[in-house]
């Protein structure tokens, strides 16, 4: 529990010193305005900056069942959020299904496409899964930083902003909701969110060499 609890007032100490710019299309202003639920999509390895954005769009997630998963879990709920765990082995239905009705609940999803085991900057199925079932649009969000610290040994190059960082959190405009008939698995998709993530990291990284 000590470990837990220094994790979590480390974050909080990082995101005081962090200085962090929103930005959203006008089309997630328009569903946000309306309290309409909407899945957030990133890249593997900028979850760590993401936690500012924990609180304030009401944010859930899936989180694994391992030790790191759980100081992660104790972490977003700390902050605010909500979780539905499992992993690629274990439990990967149940949390899907978790996360679903968390969304169902009002809750609006963040989900890193290219996880859990990469390869990085590859969408996979999940997202578009849980868009099918829960009839949401996927909102593309990039992010840039002024200060990070990349964790090359890491297969998703996880992103630490440095203590005064400006970070740049880019939210796009919002892929329509899949139908019943949409294939999850369809390489058409999975280009698109690929094409439309990659766009807001450059978007974000153009706005944050303007600051």
């Amino acid at each position: 529990m000590i470990e837990k609890w220094l994790v979590y007032l480390t974050y909080r100490f990082l995101i005081s010193l962090w200085r962090v710019h929103a930005v959203e299309s006008p089309e997630l202003q328009a569903l946000l305005a309306e309290k309409k639920a909407v899945i957030f999509a990133h890249w593997h390895g900028d979850e760590i900056a993401l936690v500012y954005a924990i609180r304030r769009y009401k944010i859930a997630t899936m989180v694994s069942t391992s030790k790191d998963g759980a100081l992660m879990d104790f972490v977003i709920r700390r902050f605010g959020g909500a979780t539905s765990r499992g992993s690629s082995t274990r439990g990967a239905v149940s949390a899907l299904k978790g996360l679903v009705r968390l969304c169902r609940g009002g809750r609006n999803a963040s989900v890193a496409v290219d996880g859990p085991k990469g390869p990085i900057y590859v969408p996979k199925p999940g997202v578009f899964e849980l868009a099918r079932l829960c009839h949401l649009p996927i909102v593309p969000c990039g992010v840039a930083y002024s200060r990070p610290h990349v964790f090359q040994k890491s297969w998703n190059k996880a992103a630490l902003p440095l203590p005064f960082s400006k970070i740049v959190l880019y939210f796009g405009v919002p892929l329509p909701p899949l139908t019943k008939n949409d294939d999850p698995k369809s390489p058409e998709l999975i280009k698109r969110l690929a094409d439309e993530l990659n766009g807001t990291k450059r978007q974000a990284a153009k706005i944050i060499a303007a600051l």
